[in-house]
């Protein structure tokens, strides 16, 4: 096994670095850390003892026993559900839809990959914190909904001149089951976008791209249309600077020599998991209206998080997955304190709640514990990451001013912020009072 690391988050499956080696190297300087294992039982083996996010099989040349090893990828993990991609060219043709959820052709660019990883990683802790909650909640004699996706079929918006090439995708789309609508114009595109919901856009690149990566950097500053994914589709003559349009926005680059046919499966591939993201993450906030939840921010209740709190120490060792927490308690300032004496700091911590609720990720579990305290579960995140959800969130409240009374300056609340990683054999409870205890020693010094 080849890049052996404690910490890899990508195991990568291939019997040569032809394709696997630059990948390996691109995703590494992305913070993906790699794995390489040459053949089935030393991938086999990196599943049972790393905490491998997702895994990538170059199915390049390879015979009919890569078409379903995806599957064998994703029965050794389980119940962690593991995101499988196949990359390269399998020289048996078609895969096995159930063992990949998703399957590109070179050229490939490492942050393509990073940001299918980013959304089908994220997807996969979502359904998993959503099984969670069903027990959870079920206890409470509560029942969720689970994810629903649209029963329409795809929906696919394809944006550029009316070119031949272009026009051609567009027929392959519909081929294969796809709904699409064409805008000739960004103006007319951005219309479209905010009028109905689309699974997918696909950009004409033409032989001016800048349009279309204008297109795509607006979706991305967006927050409702960020994860649509975009396809930019490429005429011949077109000379692209490859990490430039990923860090744009767009998902996909599809080469103008790929058959239509091929490249409108990958855009529906792309459409079918943005769909599945979405449902995932839409029974999540379902949750909301329970019953259970804290009617005034959204948040979990300090008894249901401390019984979802255990559910999640559990599985995040069944499932080999990280799990910390994060502690924000309202720093004590002199304005803060006239606040509280006027009694206005009570009246501006449900809309702090509130905000909590929604900078939280939709996997992730908020609650308020106390009066000027909140705490956050945070599944399959590290410690260093934890951190920066809690900072980002209290930046963003500290940006905020509270009313303070009429004649009064309005006052802003900041949080003296604690955060620790479950540890082996350490109790979900014992982390959380490691990460109040932070809290606290800050406002004693």
């Amino acid at each position: 096994m080849k890049g052996l690391s404690t910490n890899a988050r990508v195991l990568i499956v291939a019997s040569d670095d032809t394709l696997a080696g630059p990948l390996a190297e691109g995703l590494d300087r992305l913070g993906w850390r790699t794995v390489t294992a040459r053949g089935p039982y030393p991938a086999l083996s990196a599943l049972a003892d790393l905490e491998i996010e997702a895994a990538i099989v170059d199915v390049g040349g390879g015979g009919a026993e890569l078409a379903a090893f995806g599957a064998h990828l994703k029965a050794a993990c389980a119940p962690r559900r593991l995101p499988v991609f196949a990359v390269g060219v399998p020289a048996t043709g078609a895969l096995d839809s159930r063992s990949y959820d998703l399957a590109l052709s070179p050229p490939l660019h490492p942050v393509q990959i990073a940001l299918r990883l980013e959304q089908l990683v994220r997807t996969a802790v979502a359904e998993e914190e959503f099984e969670l909650r069903l027990e959870t909640f079920a206890e409470r004699g509560a029942r969720l909904e689970r994810p629903m996706e649209p029963e329409r079929p795809v929906r696919v918006l394809s944006v550029g001149n009316p070119d031949p090439k272009f026009l051609a995708l567009s027929n392959a789309l519909q081929g294969a089951g796809a709904e699409t609508v064409g805008a000739f114009t960004a103006y007319t595109a951005f219309d479209y976008l905010h009028e109905r919901p689309f699974d997918a856009v696909v950009l004409w690149g033409g032989h001016d791209q800048n349009e279309a990566l204008s297109i795509a950097a607006g979706m991305r500053r967006n927050t409702r249309l960020y994860h649509v994914p975009v396809t930019l589709y490429l005429n011949r003559h077109a000379d692209v600077n490859a990490a430039e349009v990923f860090n744009r926005g767009v998902t996909d680059v599809a080469a103008p020599d790929v058959a239509e046919a091929e490249t409108a499966a990958r855009v529906v591939a792309l459409a079918r998991a943005y769909r599945r993201q979405v449902a995932v993450r839409e029974a999540l906030e379902r949750a909301r209206g329970s019953g259970l939840m804290d009617s005034a921010t959204g948040l979990f209740t300090r008894d249901l998080f401390a019984a979802h709190l255990g559910r999640l120490a559990a599985a995040s060792r069944i499932r080999n997955r990280p799990l910390s927490v994060c502690v924000l308690r309202v720093a004590e300032r002199p304005e803060i304190g006239r606040a509280r004496v006027g009694g206005w700091l009570d009246r501006a911590m449900p809309q702090i709640g509130s905000m909590i609720s929604r900078l939280v990720r939709a996997e992730d579990t908020a609650a308020r514990l106390a009066t000027e305290v909140f705490a956050l579960a945070l599944p399959a995140t590290s410690l260093g990451q934890a951190r920066l959800v809690g900072e980002r969130i209290a930046a963003v409240i500290g940006c905020t001013a509270f009313d303070s009374g009429q004649g009064q300056p309005p006052f802003v609340a900041e949080f003296d912020l604690g955060v620790a990683k479950l540890e082996p054999g350490e109790t979900a409870v014992a982390a959380l009072e490691r990460a109040a205890g932070q809290t606290l020693r800050r406002q004693a010094g």
